[in-house]
């Protein structure tokens, strides 16, 4: 038996969960629109979803803490398991297939929330100075980093891996690390460009053209097509036909803010921006006002994986970013990024409605473990 104190509810995050609600149901009916088959299946993403959240808000996250690393290095295994066993698709190896079920796994998805405890845990463990961490600490701080970004690269799998990069360090960007280290590794940075854009495979480097070249490619010109006649209001299913008529590529995923302005225009993709942006001034206001490093880290975390991919994913749709088929948070369609950004928000309403340590004291009326 659950015996909930009535005071959880008052530490429980409702604005979060309000803010999400929205882009979950206006997304399943336009997938709907697009393909009443996917529709389907992600319904039932949303209701495995929903179980999901309730077994990760249960679970009494800081007293088994000492799970955190065992949880990071298995996903590090499967990541290495991908390079042996992994299963090809379109020229990347990312996924494992689980014999006898027919079922597939990602774990360049999974790692997502392992990446971020793992990085609280460290630095709840060792939380900064005043002026910052020093070399020391930022090196070993930044293997945790960049083993998964490494290993996801090689898949290739360039986008996810990058944003891994860009949320581990702006992680620590947050809490602090001395000004002098950054300096160095973005003067480092800037040098070393024509050796990293020299490692790109062919298709990387033909998305960098394809994105500077004067004309874009086939499917931004499409996406750029459904943005424009959706005019000022949008238009009706019927009349979106960039979308029902097929031109505009993989609607229901990686371009499917294009279907929400042709369907709704300027006003309506102005409403989806501001929910996403309300969603990350709230998390980033929860990060700025906790001295908690597990809530600091996971809320900033989270908050800031949901600015890379919208503001990646719209601006690979109107043009002004390469296209390399990121998501839209919590709205495209796609199993694995949606349970992901589940388990993050129960895992963030775990540490802030349990924060109170005599919430984790075993008997009485006042227990939920």
């Amino acid at each position: 038996m659950f015996n909930i104190d009535r005071r959880i509810l008052s530490h429980f995050d409702f604005l979060s969960l309000a803010l999400i609600l929205p882009l979950v149901l206006i997304s399943g009916w336009l997938i709907g629109e697009i393909h009443p088959a996917l529709a389907q299946k992600h319904t039932i993403y949303v209701w495995i979803s929903v179980a999901v959240f309730f077994v990760f808000l249960m679970i009494p996250l800081r007293r088994y803490s000492w799970l955190i690393p065992l949880i990071y290095w298995g996903n590090i295994i499967l990541l290495l398991a991908v390079e042996f066993f992994g299963h090809t698709r379109l020229g990347a190896k990312r996924w494992i297939e689980i014999p006898f079920i027919n079922f597939t796994l990602q774990p360049s998805e999974l790692i997502k929330p392992a990446f971020i405890l793992m990085l609280a845990y460290l630095i709840s463990r060792n939380p900064p100075p005043r002026d910052g961490y020093g070399l020391r600490t930022f090196a070993k701080l930044s293997f945790f980093i960049l083993l998964p970004f490494f290993l996801i690269a090689k898949e290739p799998d360039l986008g996810t891996a990058t944003v891994l990069a860009l949320l581990g360090f702006g992680i620590l960007f947050l809490v602090g690390v001395h000004w002098k280290i950054w300096a160095t590794l973005i003067v480092g940075f800037v040098i070393s460009l024509p050796l990293i854009y020299s490692q790109l495979h062919d298709y990387q480097k033909q998305r960098l053209h394809d994105f500077v070249a004067e004309k874009p490619s086939y499917h931004v010109q499409q996406s750029i097509i459904a943005v424009g006649s959706g005019g000022l209001w949008g238009k009706s299913k019927e009349e979106a036909t960039q979308t029902q008529m097929k031109f505009l590529p993989i609607a229901s995923s990686d371009f499917i803010f294009a279907y929400v302005v042709e369907r709704f225009g300027f006003i309506g993709a102005i409403i989806l921006i501001f929910l996403y942006a309300t969603l990350v001034i709230h998390l980033f206001s929860l990060s700025l006002w906790s001295e908690d490093y597990y809530i600091k880290v996971v809320t900033f975390g989270i908050g800031l994986l949901i600015f890379i991919y919208m503001s990646v994913n719209i601006a690979m749709t109107i043009g002004f970013a390469p296209v390399v088929g990121v998501p839209l948070p919590m709205f495209s369609y796609g199993g694995s990024s949606f349970v992901n950004f589940v388990i993050l928000f129960a895992i963030m309403e775990n540490l802030l409605a349990f924060r109170f340590r005599d919430m984790y004291n075993a008997g009485g009326t006042k227990t939920f473990i």
